[in-house]
């Protein structure tokens, strides 16, 4: 019994001190532990126990930029920014968030630019594959569609793209389509994404649709006129938005071709 007994001692004093105090190791013979105190401070001694670390990992990231679309009777816009942001520091000024996907119809995405790469990707090689079976191009509200159910098809692990769809409909008229990015789409006259969209907007709406104001015109709007307003839209939004500068890169997609301009912004 006095075997057990002593046995029992010693485990107790092996314990945490926490529970038993360092009482208990002095009279088994033992050294005393330091105390870990709840409020650090310069003199505390700290545990001896590891504590847990969290880690985070995201597969996202936002990589900034602005995209613009404006539809008119016969011809659509379709503009981007070409900076590449990671947070506050801009990893590059020259790449493009534009890709030309038929002769009629453009693409511009913002957000994530590894998941924007490879979607354009995507849709290039299914268009081609749609040109291969049925010997025709995709049209403009076809392609349009078919990105919606791409972009939801991947709902569970989407794309972090916001993307703006521009081009010519079958009636050679002017179409733009906006997405979220799980596929919910609907057709408009212009829109915007991107970190800009929240100073761009108020432009179009005032500019293009002519919302809250009695003066609107009986004309519309040519292609040429249209494309300095993007202009003047883009360099406005490049004064405020610090994502979104140094070049827009512009696509006019007319009945006879599509034509590319590049415009300089500032580039700080």
């Amino acid at each position: 019994e006095m075997c057990r007994a002593a046995v029992l001692s010693l485990r107790m004093a092996t314990m945490a001190p926490s529970f038993f105090g360092n009482d208990a190791r002095m009279q088994a013979g033992m050294p005393s532990m330091p105390l870990h105190h709840a409020q650090g401070g310069p003199g505390d001694v700290q545990s001896r126990v590891e504590q847990p670390r969290e880690q985070r990992f995201s597969p996202y990231a936002n990589n900034g930029g602005t995209c613009l679309a404006v539809a008119g009777d016969d011809f659509c816009i379709v503009a981007a920014d070409s900076r590449l942001s990671q947070g506050y520091s801009i990893m590059s000024r020259t790449t493009s968030k534009i890709s030309q996907l038929t002769d009629q119809c453009c693409i511009a995405s913002s957000g994530c630019n590894s998941d924007q790469v490879t979607l354009h990707k995507l849709l290039k090689f299914r268009i081609k594959m749609y040109r291969h079976q049925h010997e025709k191009m995709m049209s403009a509200p076809a392609v349009g569609q078919m990105l919606a159910t791409t972009l939801y098809g991947r709902r569970f692990f989407p794309y972090y793209t916001f993307n703006v769809v521009g081009g010519l409909d079958e009636k050679g008229e002017g179409c733009v389509f906006s997405y979220d990015a799980i596929g919910c789409f609907e057709r408009l006259k212009y829109t915007a994404s991107g970190t800009g969209q929240a100073l761009i907007e108020p432009f179009l709406d005032n500019l293009v649709a002519y919302k809250n104001t009695d003066n609107k015109p009986t004309v519309s709007r040519s292609a040429e006129e249209t494309l300095e307003l993007v202009k003047d839209i883009f360099a406005s939004a490049g004064e405020r938005d610090i994502y979104t500068g140094d070049f827009v890169d512009i696509y006019v997609i007319k009945k006879d071709g599509t034509t590319y301009e590049q415009f300089a912004l500032k580039k700080d």
